[in-house]
């Protein structure tokens, strides 16, 4: 990677974590700028699917939504500074946190999207999965595409900066699949994220983006964790042959 590159990269990153964190709005309105990006809903029930034009496509997605976001209380304002220093950013306000938790998720997806994979960001997660809820429960042709068009799914909405989960939706040969891939270790298969939502036929995995102290005014992003999965990733899915994992039965309807 060359130094412009490691530039722009940061550039990037930084330009999604400087969006408000009371409002998903900036990052929609980013990615609208993606010819044939569609884009649906209000609110927290709401979405952008950006579809892939690889045949062996993999999903990726990350969530607008911050926890600090004012459909969920107090709004934080028009603004969110930041500050980079010694390979880490924080926010400069102390009363709320940096917001990576997903904005470096949403940024990862930005600098993948000229992979030729699909690309879904959603709202409402830090609400119970509120946005791909809906989306599974009322936009069954986009429901459908995802499990039926793709190979599996990435999610980028984990904290640390190297660790995977599958919860309920990983069989163990795709676990064993991801731990080649990336050299990353699932931890426990606790809690929920979007993944567990959407993924009814296909396997789905959520991956460390470099983030600490989520939902607290100390969080802070590790830039060279984050850089690190975004470039396991990026050499990941450039590969020309991708195979597909699907659900057991069982896995199915856990998810």
């Amino acid at each position: 990677m060359t130094r412009y590159e490691k530039t722009y990269h940061i550039e990037i990153l930084g330009s999604f974590l400087e969006i408000p964190l009371g409002s998903a709005d900036g990052v929609f309105d980013r990615f609208l700028e993606i010819p044939g990006a569609i884009y649906r809903g209000e609110g927290l029930e709401r979405f952008l699917y950006v579809r892939g034009r690889r045949d062996n496509k993999v999903l990726l997605v990350a969530h607008a939504d911050t926890y600090w976001d004012r459909e969920y209380g107090p709004d934080p304002g028009p603004t969110n500074e930041i500050s980079i220093e010694n390979g880490e950013i924080r926010a400069v306000n102390g009363n709320f946190g940096l917001g990576a938790d997903d904005r470096a998720g949403c940024a990862m997806l930005w600098l993948l999207k000229d992979l030729g994979h699909s690309l879904l960001v959603t709202n409402g997660e830090e609400h119970g999965q509120t946005g791909s809820s809906w989306l599974m429960d009322d936009n069954k042709d986009i429901a459908e595409e995802i499990n039926n068009d793709h190979q599996f799914v990435i999610e980028f909405d984990r904290r640390n900066g190297g660790d995977f989960k599958c919860y309920d939706v990983g069989t163990d040969e795709f676990r064993s699949y991801v731990a080649k891939k990336t050299g990353y270790a699932e931890p426990d298969r606790k809690a929920t994220t979007d993944i567990v939502t959407l993924c009814r036929e296909i396997a789905g995995v959520n991956l460390s983006v470099g983030y600490h102290n989520e939902h607290k005014s100390q969080e802070y992003l590790n830039i060279a964790q984050w850089e690190h999965t975004l470039n396991v990733v990026k050499e990941w899915l450039s590969e020309p042959n991708i195979d597909k994992f699907n659900l057991s039965f069982e896995q199915e309807f856990v998810c």
